[in-house]
Parts: structure tokens; sequence; C-alpha cells
């Protein structure tokens, strides 16, 4: 089987057929090269939390699979560590992402909600990803590391090259590699000429004055932070809207009982999470995956989407269901390696979904179909093109006493 075959477009039509046909598969990844992809909960969730499947490319044996590619200096990151250097980097930024700390962000995070949707005016049509799930969490995240906002304006262009190649244009990767590159070495010399008081000044005194981070290190935590901090969020904000204008009954509920949004923000990352698959692993011994070995150095897949829609483990898993206990999803990760910003990304779709619900009680889809990105690494929309106003006793009401 090719890994982009149906995943792109109908991946949970394919996920279901596979999850039960047989636990794991042999596949070609998007390279060509062969993969072993895991299926179902139970075993996607062990191996998201098994020390011998490592993320680090040295154990992949040649061949197979090995994913994304980056110059070192964006390379060494914790998608590509195991302890003791994923321990020892993952502790000096974790500090950064606790709840307590995401609590204090909370008031800042509204603040750029209402400030984008005031941008919307009271009432008109716009595509929700760009003007709203986009820029939302890449003005927190860059609020947060002390990016300038000057030089933030090309980064969304930077992370589409990289997350959905354009065929059309084969080097564009390259050059977003290339100009990322340039512009964090340009961001960290600036940090350290000014330092402020923020994440990347923070970072830049460990390095320089503790020695506890190599200079690669350093450039790679600020370019996955910025990356990850940005992409995940975007993704889940345009989902979680996208699945309450197809469902119109969750909808009027989560807005007659607004406290029930972190509840649905699971359900939301549960049934539609930000990427289908977790980051590439290589067994560093055979491994035997639902009664499948997989031989050392051959490239494990972990199918996230999957498994979070394994009947197993999630009852009519299908439907979305903002009355669901959807806690122990895996959409984020499980493991040491769960999702750092996991508490800011909760917090930033909690936020975007109340403001954008209190501020407009008509609220719906443009157009019925909507086109997903062409990417196996974050599932998330092209664009999500709305109408909305202010006045609930419009448009949308009409349409639906026709029905």
């Amino acid at each position: 089987m090719d890994l982009a075959d149906g995943l792109i477009d109908q991946p949970h039509d394919v996920n279901r057929r596979l999850r039960e046909s047989a636990p794991v598969h042999r596949i070609a990844g998007t390279d060509g090269n062969p993969a072993w992809l895991v299926t179902r909960y139970e075993d996607v969730r062990a191996a998201l939390n098994d020390p011998r499947l490592s993320l680090d490319k040295r154990h992949a044996a040649p061949g197979n699979y090995r994913g994304f590619a980056l110059p070192p200096a964006l390379d060494a990151n914790l998608l590509n560590m195991d302890p003791p250097d994923h321990t020892r980097i993952r502790r000096l930024v974790v500090r950064a992402f606790t709840a307590r700390r995401v609590e204090g962000l909370r008031a800042p995070i509204r603040q750029t909600a209402d400030r984008l949707l005031d941008a919307l005016g009271s009432e008109g049509s716009t595509d929700l990803v760009a003007a709203y799930a986009a820029p939302l969490p890449i003005t927190v995240i860059c609020d947060l590391l002390g990016v300038p906002d000057g030089r933030r304006r090309d980064f969304r262009t930077w992370t589409d090259s990289l997350v959905v190649p354009d065929p059309a244009r084969p080097g564009a990767a390259k050059e977003a590699v290339a100009a990322m590159l340039a512009f964090f070495t340009g961001l960290l010399a600036d940090k350290r000429r000014r330092p402020a008081d923020d994440l990347l000044s923070d970072l830049i005194a460990v390095r320089d004055e503790g020695d506890r981070l190599t200079e690669d290190e350093l450039m790679s935590l600020a370019f996955l932070i910025l990356f990850a901090g940005y992409e995940n969020t975007v993704q889940l904000i345009g989902n979680a809207v996208l699945g309450l204008l197809r469902h119109p009954e969750q909808l009027a509920a989560l807005r007659a009982v607004p406290s029930r949004i972190p509840a649905a923000v699971e359900e939301f990352t549960r049934h539609e999470g930000p990427a289908l698959l977790a980051i590439r692993r290589f067994p560093t011994e055979d491994v035997t995956i639902g009664a499948v070995t997989v031989p050392a150095g051959e490239t494990v897949l972990l199918s996230l989407a999957a498994a979070n829609r394994d009947p197993a483990r999630f009852p009519d898993p299908d439907r979305l269901d903002l009355g669901r206990d959807a806690s122990g999803h895996l959409a984020l990760g499980h493991g040491i390696h769960h999702c750092l910003g996991a508490p800011l990304a909760r917090a930033e779709t909690e936020i975007a979904l109340a403001a954008l619900l209190e501020r407009f009680p008509r609220l719906e889809l443009a157009e019925a179909d909507v086109r997903w990105r062409p990417s196996l690494r974050a599932r998330g929309l092209v664009a999500l093109d709305v109408t909305y106003g202010t006045n609930p006793g419009t448009r949308g009401e009409n349409l639906l006493s026709e029905r």
C-alpha cells in the first residue's frame, strides 16, 4: 500500500478498512521507502510509550522511510531525540507550558482573539482560517518567544512549504528551510544583543551561561516551539469550527452551555485531530506489535487518527459527540513524547471557540464542500469560508426552518 492512497481525502474510511483487516500493515512511505503502519488504539498507545521505539534517526536501517529532513541546525530537536538528551532539553522548556503558566496567558489570548474578531466587523463573509485560526496562534507563540511583529509575516508561507509541498515548485521546501534558518540565526543574534523577558532570551541564557544546550539544540528548539506551537493549533481551531458548523445540534448545545467548551475541545481533538500520524519511530531491537514482528531499524508509523476512531476504545467513533468522555485520546501523543505545548493548544482552542461563538450568533458554512490540505503531516483545512453576523435572526435560521 502507498501511504498517500486515500489518506488525505478519505483518511477515516481508509483507516477503518486497515484497522479492521489487520493491526499492522506493510506500506510505502511518501518517499517510496517501506514502513509499518499501526492502526489500533491499544497497539498505538503502547507503541507511543515503548522505549524500544526510538525517534533518533541513527537507529534507522538504510532503505527505510525516514520522514522529514532538515539541516542539522534545525534537526536537533525533541522530535528526533531519546532520553537522556530528550529529558534534558524538555526539562529546560517545559516550565513555559505548564497549566499554571498557560492560565496566566488566557487574558492576552482572549485579547488577541477579540482584536481579530473586531477586524471582521459585525457581519460578512471570510476565510476563517486566514482571518482567525491562523493569526491567533502565530501571535500567541511569537509573543511567548519574543519574535518581533515585523518578522512574523512570512512564517505561515514557510511552514506551508514544508507541510504541504507544492509539486509545481520542487525547490520551495529547500528555500523555506534556508529562509527559516536565516530567520532563526538573526533572531537569536538579536536576542543575545538585546535580551528581553521572553522564552527565547531565557533559553539563550541557559545556552550561554549554563552550557546545557548546544547551539544546534538551541536553534532547533526555537524552531520546534514556533513551528509546532503554530501548526497544531491552527488545525485544532479550524477543524473544531468545521465540526460545529457541520453539526448544528452540537453547536446549539454548546452555545446553550458554554462551560462545556473545554470538554468539547477534547472531543474535537479526538474526532479530527491536527495530525494523521505520529512522528516515525525506529525499533532498537526486533519488536512485536499486534502479533507482527518488526525488525530492528525499520520504520514504524503510528496512526493517531485510526487509533482515535477505534470502536474498541470509543463507541460509535465516527460520530462527533460533545457529551462524550474523550479522555485518553492520542491526538497529542502519549508518554514522554506527549505534545509539549498541549496545555497551550487546548487553551487557545477553548478561547478561540468561546470568543467566536459569543461574537457571532449567526455563523455558518459558505460552501458545503471543504478542501483539506494535501498533507500527511498536518490534518487541516486549506480554507474555511463562512458567513457570520451578530444578528441571529438572519439567513442561518431561515435555512434551518426550510429543512
